[in-house]
């Protein structure tokens, strides 16, 4: 039995971030995915072999038993270290757009559960349930893991959408407030167990896109507005863009350029707390006037001799 260099199979460093070592097998399983390569038997094995490298790199406790045996693997085997338990699982390929509306893709990963090495099975043991010759055994059918990705607006308001997992219409309710890169389980949605054992479970990341107009932090919301020269040194309205539409706004008389006013309950919605929402920041861009005419220019030097003697006119 060889060692397997997990991290070598990823093209990623040993000190590879979680992200990195997400991307990298994406990147792999698009590449040698049996759907993409038809009745090509390396393409398969190959698949395999990524999707065992990210079955240990992306579990923490996994990858830690993982690096500290090491090459010395052998050892373990001949001090009988090894058999944990692995989980089921896995990410995969996105195999399309299953979402609602613009914007928001729904993406299946890969359903096929692969066959692990033996050089696996020697670290982590097979999976609950399973037995080497035996028949008739029950296991729990291992998860499903999806991506969802709704507008800053849908993840205000909350939305529903209608998505087909394994040939399973479902339909989903994302409650208001939900954030970014928030996971939900759906319970027995993943792949069948067999011999009567329960079904796998469905885990679906949310990604909250990025909004050209509000940028989000918790449960608050940021935003820039522009005001001309004149209210901001009189005093008068202005209008600001929030998720319930727009408002109308105080600017106080002598307001200076950055300066943030915050308007209290105009953020996001507290998830799962109803009634309760952030707040909403907004920073004021003093626009100042460009292309003056002559009498412009005049009236603005009357103003400032008012200040200052020294810009009086001759």
């Amino acid at each position: 039995m060889d060692y397997k260099d997990y991290y070598k199979t990823l093209g990623v460093a040993k000190n590879a971030t979680a992200d990195e070592i997400k991307k990298a097998y994406r990147k792999l399983a698009v590449k040698y995915h049996p759907d993409k390569n038809k009745d090509d038997k390396q393409a398969e094995d190959k698949f395999k072999e990524v999707t065992e490298a990210y079955e240990v790199l992306s579990d923490v406790e996994k990858r830690k038993k993982y690096d500290a045996f090491g090459e010395n693997w052998k050892h373990a085997q001949a001090n009988g270290n090894g058999g944990g338990q692995p989980s089921g699982g896995f990410g995969g390929f996105d195999f399309g757009n299953f979402g609602g509306n613009t914007g928001s893709t729904f993406h299946e990963y890969s359903t096929d559960e692969p066959t692990f090495s033996e050089f696996f099975e020697m670290l982590f043991g097979r999976r609950p349930g399973e037995a080497k010759g035996r028949t008739g055994t029950k296991r729990k059918g291992h998860d499903y893991r999806a991506d969802l990705t709704l507008t800053l607006q849908e993840a205000y308001q909350g939305t529903e959408r209608l998505v087909d997992v394994n040939n399973q219409k479902l339909r989903i309710r994302l409650k208001p407030g939900i954030e970014h890169e928030q996971v939900i389980k759906l319970k027995d949605k993943g792949a069948p167990g067999t011999n009567g054992a329960a079904n796998g479970d469905l885990y679906i990341t949310i990604h909250v896109a990025d909004d050209s107009y509000f940028d989000r932090k918790g449960n608050d919301l940021y935003t820039d507005i522009a005001v001309d020269l004149y209210t901001a040194i009189l005093g008068g309205k202005a209008t600001v863009g929030t998720l319930k539409g727009n408002i109308k706004i105080d600017i106080p008389e002598g307001t200076e350029q950055g300066k943030v006013l915050r308007l209290k309950g105009l953020g996001m919605p507290v998830y799962n707390t109803p009634d309760t929402f952030g707040d909403l920041y907004v920073t004021i861009q003093v626009r100042i006037p460009k292309n003056l005419s002559e009498q412009e220019k005049a009236l603005f030097r009357q103003l400032a001799a008012l200040g200052n003697p020294a810009f009086a006119t001759t």
